[in-house]
């Protein structure tokens, strides 16, 4: 059983920075598919970035140049580097991992991310 929690998320106004964390335990995410996704009040859930077991990252057209996806895989914890965030960024983020890439995906909690004009 793979459990993913997230962290990091907070209040921030336009133009600033956070850093999520998504600590999972279970399965080593080396040997996971991991994506980052967000759900906006009253929308469905939005892709944001994914990072295969490479370590090659792809992002959402608006995240390019400004998020950053990482891994460190002896604390088997992911990271999602967010600058000059904007209002439209405000979201609940989850982090999800698929292990060994065969589209069973587990998710966090998700952690709320809110960026003010």
């Amino acid at each position: 059983q793979v459990q993913l929690v997230e962290s990091g998320g907070g209040a921030v106004q336009a133009g600033g920075s956070l850093r999520l964390s998504c600590v999972a335990s279970g399965y080593p995410i080396t040997r996971s598919c991991i994506n980052w996704v967000r759900q906006a009040p009253g929308k469905g859930r939005e892709w944001v970035a994914s990072i295969n077991t490479y370590g090659i990252t792809t992002y959402f057209d608006s995240a390019k140049g400004r998020f950053t996806g990482s891994k460190d895989s002896a604390k088997n914890t992911l990271y999602l580097q967010m600058n000059n965030l904007n209002p439209e960024d405000t979201a609940m983020y989850y982090c999800g991992a698929d292990p060994d890439c065969r589209g069973n995906w587990y998710w966090g909690q998700g952690t709320q991310v809110t960026v003010s004009s």
